[in-house]
């Protein structure tokens, strides 16, 4: 099979790598659509890998025994590679499985856990049926083109008499502005870039505010009667934007964190105690909500057309690269077998 192999700062190429096989519940899924996420950060830097992506869409290609799934069914490919037995598993919360296992080694693949390729493996519990409504490009989005945002409002229990400050508008941030839509819930989004904030416009934000503008918290507190968001969420992974997140958010409020990110200084009295705000750290979504986020999707394809600014073949990928970089996009699919 073909796979994208980082070799160099902004170098890539497509190296031939072994077929994976099937064995217990790991079966082989032919990846169709792969939507791009952070990976870019990798080129751009310039480390040196050929297990690239953790989103896809396609048909299963092989089963090693009777299961969940069986040849030629449509699915989506959910993240990570947890056992399935421990107590957070149990409960759905695979995402924080601190048992994972080794995929190559369950199997005796020499490949298989990127889907910057034409196959991938995983176990037949994580391959979320496509309905015959969905397109695999929309039915894609239910990892992270939806899925963190979604999550996050999932566990904020967020409704349509709630304002939603979402904060940072790439790809992640976008969906977040979708999610809310979709809720019907008033979003107030925070973005730097023209283009995203323009996208962002379009896809039902009601506003758009400029992180840099010194009056940027002023025109937030205006939009919400003094008060601020009911709720917020950071997908921009950028302490300045946190901390107008944390500031923006009314009291009693609940914020969560999308956005991959380090260090971030919280004042303890002023920020959580004397404001009463609840944290979430959000990842991904729970399983047992797979149902709902195929739902958000099956009423937002409009919206995702949208969303879904670029589709690529994947032997032109140091474009979809470097359009990334540039910021002139919304999500970005490409396709592993063109």
């Amino acid at each position: 099979m073909r796979i994208v192999r980082i070799t160099g700062t902004r170098r890539c190429e497509l190296a031939e790598r072994p077929d994976p096989n099937a064995a217990g519940d790991f079966v082989v899924v032919k990846n169709l659509v792969a939507p791009m996420c952070t990976e870019y950060k990798a080129y751009a830097s310039g480390w040196q890998t050929d297990t690239l992506g953790h989103e896809a869409a396609g048909e299963v290609l092989a089963v090693a025994q009777p299961g969940r799934v069986k040849v030629g069914d449509r699915v989506v490919v959910m993240p990570q590679y947890p056992c399935g037995g421990c107590p957070l598993c149990l409960r759905g919360e695979y995402i924080h499985c601190q048992n994972t296992v080794n995929p190559l080694e369950a199997t005796g693949s020499a490949a298989g856990t990127a889907t910057y390729a034409q196959m991938v493996l995983k176990q037949d519990w994580l391959l979320v049926p496509v309905p015959e409504d969905l397109s695999l490009e929309h039915a894609a989005m239910a990892c992270c083109g939806l899925g963190p945002t979604f999550g996050a409002m999932q566990s904020m229990k967020v409704d349509s008499f709630d304002t939603v400050l979402v904060t940072g508008l790439g790809p992640v941030g976008l969906g977040g502005v979708v999610n809310g839509v979709i809720r019907g819930v008033r979003v107030i989004a925070v973005e730097a870039h023209a283009y995203r904030a323009e996208l962002a416009a379009s896809l039902g934000a009601s506003a758009v505010i400029h992180p840099q503008d010194p009056d940027a918290l002023k025109q937030i507190m205006s939009l919400t009667n003094g008060v601020g968001a009911d709720c917020a969420i950071d997908c921009s992974g950028a302490a300045g934007a946190q901390r107008l997140m944390i500031a923006a958010t009314r009291r009693k409020g609940r914020i969560a964190f999308v956005g991959e990110s380090g260090d971030l200084t919280l004042h303890v009295s002023n920020d959580l105690l004397r404001k009463g705000l609840t944290l979430y750290g959000q990842w991904h979504y729970n399983l047992a909500d797979t149902p709902r986020i195929l739902e958000v999707i099956r009423r937002a394809r409009a919206l995702l057309d949208q969303m879904i600014t670029h589709t690529f073949p994947m032997s032109r990928v140091e474009e979809a690269f470097a359009l990334q970089m540039a910021g002139q996009c919304g999500k970005i699919l490409l396709r592993p077998w063109e």
